[in-house]
């Protein structure tokens, strides 16, 4: 099936050198490897069950008006999962937040869906373990 769409130039261009670099030769296969990736990882997120404790790392335009009130706003409505929270400014135009959390996924999960989906916000990821995963790890240590 063919499909087309339109990307920003420099997207298009860092795509073409990754694919470069990589070995790629075609768009099309590092488009479809791309795709896949993003379907695993969405998979992965909602395959996740229980307690969790991890990182959320969010990149931003903080001159984009109201992102910044938009992820304040986010993060009071999920005060029981975050932990604390730490801001970088990377340049001139982006900054990054990390946010630790800890509880349950289901809300996790809520507040990484809410902070993808501002404008403004460039990148989001979550990286977590499950806590009852890291009981078993210590158990399986002590044998």
């Amino acid at each position: 099936m063919r499909i087309s769409m339109s990307l920003p130039n420099k997207l298009l261009t860092e795509f073409d050198d990754v694919l470069r670099d990589r070995g790629y030769q075609s768009r099309s296969k590092g488009i479809r490897d791309a795709l896949k990736d993003y379907i695993l990882r969405y998979q992965w997120m909602n395959d996740m069950e229980g307690e969790r404790v991890g990182v959320l790392a969010v990149i931003y335009d903080h001159h984009y008006v109201g992102v910044m009130e938009a992820m304040t706003d986010i993060q009071h409505d999920y005060m029981k999962q975050i932990n604390a929270s730490l801001h970088i400014h990377m340049n001139e135009k982006y900054c990054l937040e990390v946010i630790i959390v800890k509880g349950d996924v289901k809300k996790i999960r809520e507040l990484t869906e809410k902070l993808m989906r501002l404008k403004g916000v460039e990148h989001v990821k979550l990286t977590s373990a499950g806590t009852s995963n890291l009981d078993q790890l210590h158990e399986d240590e002590e044998e």
